[in-house]
């Protein structure tokens, strides 16, 4: 019986693939083989040793401490795409609303409240306060060319908008999936300096932390429109609130509303709300469930922030899982252990990442004892061992 904790409510079209004879799903478990959660932070939490894997149902991991779980040998996964349509459209409409002053205007007509039969003369004398700029043929800069990054590429594009991309680490299934009408640019200066708009899409770490700051809004045209859908820290609050009081920022639009943001005009902040449509909380609920199960059942990995990708298909014996740095003679001494215990390997995956390295090990034996795992845990540099019995 696998525990399975979640910290958020997570849909319940993906915790049904979970069979209850098999799977305890509660937001309160003593001592968890797995966590999935949406935005529930997890800095402070004290990792329980049963702890195996946690899954995001989102994109975004910076509410999950990924050093601490790759030292336990704690997989941690995403699930990147799921929800790319959802933020899509709402990009799409941070255009719109970015351009047209739709929402100023419809406070507006609301204050006409008990005007009557005025209302219509009413509206058609001050509909001049709210003018607008249409976005066919202006510029759109897009700052990262992932899943989300693409689909707005190329749904601007349909648009009738000219757009620039931006991502030296795009891949090539994502490449393959833009428009060849979107123009891929090499440097960010080129990108900035040309674009009526921008809007970011890249992932929080330390170093995309006040990615938009000082020295890119000095690239950009004057009256720009940025949009952030992404995560609130990619831009500085306070460079921001120069730009916009100077004039070089027109508006902002984001999904991460602050105190500070707040008080500043021309921003238009968002109640989180990109990800937030039935479709993509059950895409991400469903895409997490989906990985979780597979780890937990078989040990494979897909969709990893900490760990390699590792799938090998199931055979009849027990399965090892070991979890390591990725240093010399780790595979060998591995090997070492299992041939003193007469244990014959009849399939090895290993696999590396980011300095740690991943190994599926199916061996004939039908049954194995946990002293070879704790054996193997002894090695210098092994993170975790599991064992999973024959099927």
């Amino acid at each position: 019986m696998f525990k399975i904790q979640t910290l958020n409510e997570i849909d319940s079209e993906g915790l049904s693939l979970l069979p209850l004879n098999s799977y305890e799903i509660s937001n309160e478990l003593a001592n968890p083989d797995a966590i999935i959660l949406r935005s529930h932070k997890m800095h402070d939490m004290e990792l329980p040793p049963s702890l195996k894997a946690v899954a995001r149902a989102g994109a975004g991991v910076n509410n999950i401490p990924i050093e601490k779980c790759t030292d336990k040998g704690i997989v941690v996964f995403n699930t990147p795409g799921a929800n790319a349509n959802g933020v899509k459209e709402m990009v799409m409409a941070g255009l719109m609303l970015s351009s047209r002053d739709i929402i100023d205007g419809a406070i507006w007509v609301k204050s006409l409240v008990g005007e009557n039969k005025k209302i219509p003369a009413l509206v058609e004398n001050g509909k001049k306060n709210f003018v607008g700029q249409e976005i066919k043929g202006k510029t759109l800069a897009v700052i990262g060319l992932g899943a989300i990054g693409v689909l707005v590429a190329n749904a601007a594009k349909g648009l009738g908008m000219n757009v620039v991309g931006y991502d030296p680490y795009i891949s090539v299934v994502q490449a393959l999936k833009l428009s060849n009408r979107v123009n891929l640019a090499d440097g960010i200066e080129h990108v900035l300096a040309q674009a009526d708009y921008v809007t970011v899409n890249i992932p929080l770490t330390a170093k995309t932390m006040g990615y938009i700051n000082k020295d890119k809004l000095k690239m950009m045209k004057d009256n720009v429109r940025i949009l952030n859908f992404a995560r609130g820290g990619l831009v500085d609050i306070n460079d921001l609130k120069d730009a916009i009081a100077s004039g070089k920022v027109a508006k902002y639009v984001t999904d991460f509303p602050n105190e500070e943001l707040l008080k500043m005009d021309n921003v238009i902040a968002i109640p989180h709300l990109a990800a937030s449509t039935k479709e993509s909380e059950t895409n991400c609920a469903v895409m997490a469930v989906n990985q979780v199960k597979d780890f937990l059942e078989n040990g494979n990995i897909t969709n990893s922030v900490n760990f390699p990708t590792a799938i090998m298909e199931r055979h009849e014996g027990c399965r090892i899982l070991i979890a390591n740095k990725n240093i010399p003679n780790m595979v060998s001494q591995i090997s070492s252990i299992l041939a003193s215990k007469s244990i014959n390997i009849d399939s090895m995956l290993n696999r590396k990442y980011n300095g740690n390295a991943y190994n599926i090990i199916d061996i004939t034996r039908k049954t194995l004892d946990e002293s070879v795992a704790q054996q193997l845990k002894e090695i210098d540099g092994v993170s975790m061992v599991r064992i999973i019995q024959a099927i």
